[in-house]
């Protein structure tokens, strides 16, 4: 969207009173604050707004420093807590607990049932309890139990901390993507995905550099090392969550920050985003109804679209929680291996925001996740090629080159469908299935690497990139499929030229329609 400046007449001035709020969040407004920037935002002429005065690039550097550093803070924390058992792993964790190979890979898999079961109501939740309760109040519940889980004694109990650690954990991811689409519109979201998801890169490489570090911990207190990995970065999780009730801005509408005209045009865009394209321009629907909610778990686009997750989150998964112990098989040291990941992620990380910032400048996503998925299976390929000949720098290499495809292009799927969802409901529901669901490779890449396969680990290399492959064809279909409907769309667009209404709907009927709307265009 091209800058543009605002002027209004002083009698359509929007009292500026939420500023007096003394509520903990930074923007709390007062009670209809917020629709009445709706009602500006969906018809300016109203109030006597145009946009001619806006500095875009002004505006959009606030919202970067005030939202994408603590977002990031927040998924660094979740990432680094979710995948810590698997330095714990190699510090000792299965041989202090009496546990078998299988059992501790149920450990990992159990959290992934409970967390994609959680995602949708903890996503329709955000928003009706606003992102500066929710957010915090989930990352409270996993930081305790992340700290819970340093005393256990036995499988059985830690089995039980992580059913819980994935319902607490559920609404982080989902949450922050869907908080994203709230504030920026389509060709700016994958940077803003790509930012904090990279946090989730440095969190691999600070996992491997704070688990070296806390596991010479070892008997302090009586504990062995891998229990005080686990203490200490949930108690950190907590300290976190207490600041980020304070620091997290709820939505666009209400944030201080920025001045009523900046959040005018912030709304604006929003709303008309999806049907810009189209020649008609026509708002989406805010508004809650359980048919949104029912409109996501029966879009074909979503399905499809798991299988495009799947080929990359069962690498993501497959590494994230077994890369230590692949070095550590590969003849090094524990310390070593714990040192070696670390490289590989902060690379990925650079990779992930490069990819996005090109990504949303071109305005499309297929050729980029297209990219960055044939690296990934390159990287495997070495893998496998390597195994068993005593090259283990090779693996290494090939592992590398995996997780330098997997970061890039995670955010870049996440994106896509968001892009392609309308409605901010069925956008939140959507997104929460496509993650929540997707997410269940989780499960099935904690069972790739099991400890008979060792250390050649072939099988899970293998179904590595089965999902890889997989995972591509489903890129190719979603995209003929955009093109052929949005093809469609604009035939039928070209067919009414000149009449009333878009195919007997009117513009309200048109906005509750979201995706489906004849106005709509995909993203490509």
């Amino acid at each position: 969207m091209n800058a543009r400046h605002i002027h209004r007449s002083a009698k359509a001035t929007v009292p500026d009173d939420n500023r007096s709020d003394s509520s903990p969040s930074p923007d709390r407004g007062i009670p209809n604050e917020k629709e009445k920037i709706d009602q500006y935002a969906v018809d300016p002429e109203s109030a006597h707004i145009d946009f001619s005065h806006i500095n875009e690039k002004k505006v959009l550097r606030k919202m970067d420093l005030r939202l994408i550093p603590m977002l990031a803070l927040l998924y660094l924390l979740s990432f680094l807590d979710r995948g810590n058992i698997g330095n714990a792993k190699i510090e000792g964790l299965v041989g202090d607990l009496k546990m078998t190979g299988p059992q501790y890979n149920w450990c990992l898999t159990v959290f992934f049932f409970t967390y994609c079961v959680f995602e949708v109501p903890s996503n329709l939740l955000l928003k009706r309890l606003r992102p500066s309760i929710w957010l915090p109040t989930i990352m409270v519940a996993w930081g305790t139990v992340m700290t819970l889980m340093g005393i256990v004694q036995n499988y059985h109990g830690l089995l039980i901390a992580r059913l819980f650690l994935g319902v607490a954990e559920a609404g982080l991811y989902p949450g922050v993507a869907y908080y994203i689409t709230m504030w920026y519109v389509r060709e700016e979201g994958q940077f803003r995905q790509a930012m904090f998801f990279s946090a989730a890169s440095v969190a691999g490489a600070f996992s491997g550099l704070l688990a070296f570090a806390i596991a010479k911990m070892d008997g302090v207190g009586g504990y062995e090392g891998w229990r005080w990995i686990f203490i200490l970065e949930g108690i950190l999780t907590v300290i976190v969550a207490c600041i980020a009730y304070f620091t997290i801005y709820d939505f666009p509408e209400t944030a201080q920050f920025l001045t009523e005209d900046e959040r005018i045009w912030v709304v604006h865009r929003l709303k008309f985003q999806g049907s810009k394209q189209s020649g008609k321009m026509v708002a989406q629907s805010e508004h809650f109804k359980w048919k949104y909610v029912l409109n996501a778990f029966t879009d074909w686009q979503i399905y499809l679209a798991l299988i495009m997750y799947w080929g990359i989150v069962c690498p993501l998964y497959g590494t994230s929680l077994f890369l230590p112990t692949i070095i550590n098989e590969l003849g090094y040291t524990s310390s070593t291996a714990q040192l070696l990941t670390v490289p590989i992620y902060i690379v990925a990380a650079a990779l992930a925001v490069a990819v996005a910032w090109f990504s949303d400048r071109r305005g499309v996503r297929s050729p980029f996740i297209l990219a960055c998925m044939v690296p990934i299976g390159i990287g495997f390929i070495i893998c496998i090629s390597a195994s068993g000949r005593g090259v283990p720098g090779l693996v290494y290499a090939g592992v590398f080159i995996a997780v330098c495809g997997i970061y890039p292009a995670f955010p870049g799927n996440v994106t896509w469908l968001s892009n392609n969802l309308a409605g901010s409901y069925k956008r939140g529901a959507g997104m929460a299935i496509h993650i929540g669901v997707g997410n269940l490779g989780g499960a099935m890449a904690s069972n790739f690497y099991r400890t008979s396969d060792k250390p050649k680990y072939i099988l899970g290399h293998a179904l590595e990139i089965g999902f890889v492959v997989a995972g591509l064809i489903a890129v190719l279909l979603l995209r003929a499929n955009y093109t052929r409907i949005n093809k469609k769309r604009e035939m039928e667009m070209e067919g009414m030229r000149g009449g009333e209404g878009m195919s007997g709907c009117s513009e309200e009927e048109l906005g509750e329609m979201g995706d489906r709307a004849v106005t709509f265009r995909y993203v490509l």
